[in-house]
């Protein structure tokens, strides 16, 4: 299968995470979302993601998905193993509770598209910028961590002693915060996970410095 994807996208980074925790290899397709006016724009990348974004996973039958979370629930059902949902009806709602928290609620507040419409087109200046993702991701990640730390179903991850889908969604985000300078001392809980999370290959390995295309 082929993966096309950007190294600093935290979308393509959960797919990435999702794909190695499941142990399937792919070939790596770099799509530079700054160089070129923005590689996705182009007219071929737009044949198989007419929404110009990333990632786009490919199976080898042809067989084009995109936008991560549809991407890492249908790895879930045609790679079942090992599982990244819970096995009962209540704590798969709780996982994709957590991550839908961040994908919905914090991710396209500010994604790139997001925080180039507020400079090119509104004027708004880097400082102003800046402090616009700070505060989405610091409140955001303030509501994922009441979930965490007020649940007893929280363990070594978001879920229990295994990573599950919330983790992978949850350590992309922490990488974009970081190179945000977000203040992060008001989320122990989801800071501990983050932490727990790299001890992992599957997450070291996927970080956006061991990517192909990092630079």
């Amino acid at each position: 299968m082929k993966l096309f994807s950007y190294f600093r996208s935290s979308a393509s980074f959960r797919v990435r995470i999702a794909l190695s925790l499941k142990g399937l290899g792919y070939d790596y397709i770099p799509v530079h979302l700054v160089k070129d006016g923005g590689q996705q724009f182009g007219t071929e990348y737009r044949a198989l993601n007419p929404a110009a974004l990333v990632p786009v996973l490919q199976e080898d039958d042809g067989r084009v998905l995109t936008q991560s979370l549809a991407i890492i629930e249908y790895l879930e059902e045609t790679r079942p193993q090992p599982p990244l949902l819970p096995a009962d009806a209540a704590g798969r709602a709780r996982v994709r509770s957590i991550a839908l928290s961040i994908a919905c609620e914090i991710h396209p507040l500010n994604n790139l598209r997001v925080l180039g419409y507020l400079s090119k087109t509104l004027g708004v200046t880097d400082e102003q910028k800046n402090a616009w993702y700070r505060h989405w991701v610091e409140t955001g990640l303030e509501a994922v961590e009441a979930m965490l730390a007020g649940d007893a179903r929280t363990g070594v991850y978001c879920h229990g002693d295994a990573p599950t889908m919330a983790d992978v969604l949850l350590v992309p985000q922490i990488f974009n915060a970081k190179r945000f300078n977000c203040r992060l001392d008001h989320v122990p809980t989801v800071m501990r996970i983050h932490q727990q999370c790299l001890t992992l290959p599957a997450f070291a390995g996927s970080v956006p410095a061991e990517q192909p295309d990092a630079e």
